[in-house]
């Protein structure tokens, strides 16, 4: 499986500073042990420095250790450069967000030294798509995410190159308008885009995780786990980015003021287990949305 949203695992966080090679070495053979074989180690919103830091921290740790290189085939940017407004902006913390520019993200992929892959940013905080254009001319793919543009905006930023959507579902308040919200919106361009799902059960009941999956198709549809350092370690409170986790009985991964989720408590085989056994999903599209997608929508085989 390759798994393109993985913030941490097995008591890890990847957005943590300081982290030893030791530690990323400790994740990654626990996802190999898991049955995950390549994973994008995924940095989330907080100041740029820091940001940029644990990107530089990554890409060393890819360089210093045969497992860690084996496992992390790149890292995955999600934030800063999303919307601040209630529900969009998640559990991301709203003071670090910023409007994206260029030379922002410029920055950030500098610091992964070749190996940022996918950056996670709101089209409407991208003035004239300048953003979504300069990172896909040098050769990153940009997802939409955290975000609320109108269609219109939507259909902008797909013509200046963005080719998918961050985790459809979550990242949105749970009340919006019945009708014209980011869901339907996404799921009628759901041709032009790789359209992401969580499919631990919480993020999206699995209702409707096969409504969205009957429109997008298995053609279009990647399944990511979201994964934090809780993933495969049981109920408890855990860290992320510096912020308490608390993981209840059913691997629901709430902030402290259990308002938001925040990442994915649930392991990416687990997930796959859903889809088949709940979903009654082939075993070929299930592989299919977990490791063929994801490799084809970043350029891959």
């Amino acid at each position: 499986m390759f798994d393109i949203q993985v913030n941490g695992y097995g008591g890890v966080d990847f957005n943590a500073d300081g982290l030893s090679v030791a530690e990323f070495e400790r994740a990654c053979e626990r996802l190999e042990a898991d049955g995950v074989g390549a994973i994008l180690a995924t940095v989330i919103t907080t100041s740029l420095d820091a940001m940029s830091g644990r990107i530089r921290r990554i890409a060393e740790a890819v360089e210093q250790s045969a497992v860690v290189g084996r496992v992390i085939r790149g890292i995955h940017v999600e934030g800063p450069f999303i919307s601040g407004a209630a529900g969009y902006v998640g559990a991301h913390p709203t003071r670090h967000v910023l409007p994206a520019t260029p030379d922002a993200a410029r920055r950030l992929v500098d610091a992964g030294a070749g190996l940022v892959k996918l950056l996670t940013l709101a089209p409407e905080h991208d003035a004239g798509h300048a953003t979504t254009r300069s990172l896909v001319d040098s050769g990153v793919v940009v997802a939409a995410g955290h975000c609320n543009p109108a269609l219109d905006e939507l259909d902008a930023a797909i013509d200046a190159g963005l080719s998918m959507f961050t985790h459809l579902g979550n990242g949105c308040p749970r009340e919006q308008d019945r009708h014209d919200n980011i869901i339907n919106r996404v799921l009628s361009r759901s041709r032009a885009l790789w359209v992401c799902f969580i499919a631990d059960g919480v993020h999206v009941p699995l209702f409707a995780l096969r409504n969205y999956l009957s429109v997008v198709g298995v053609d279009r549809a990647i399944v990511v786990s979201d994964a934090i350092a809780a993933a495969g370690q049981g109920p408890g409170v855990y860290s992320l980015s510096g912020m308490d986790v608390v993981v209840d009985e059913d691997l629901a991964t709430w902030s402290a003021d259990r308002k938001n989720l925040m990442g994915s408590a649930c392991p990416l085989p687990l997930g796959v287990a859903n889809l088949v056994e709940r979903l009654g999903v082939s075993e070929d599209d299930a592989t299919r949305m977990t490791h063929h997608n994801p490799w084809r929508a970043l350029g891959g085989t």
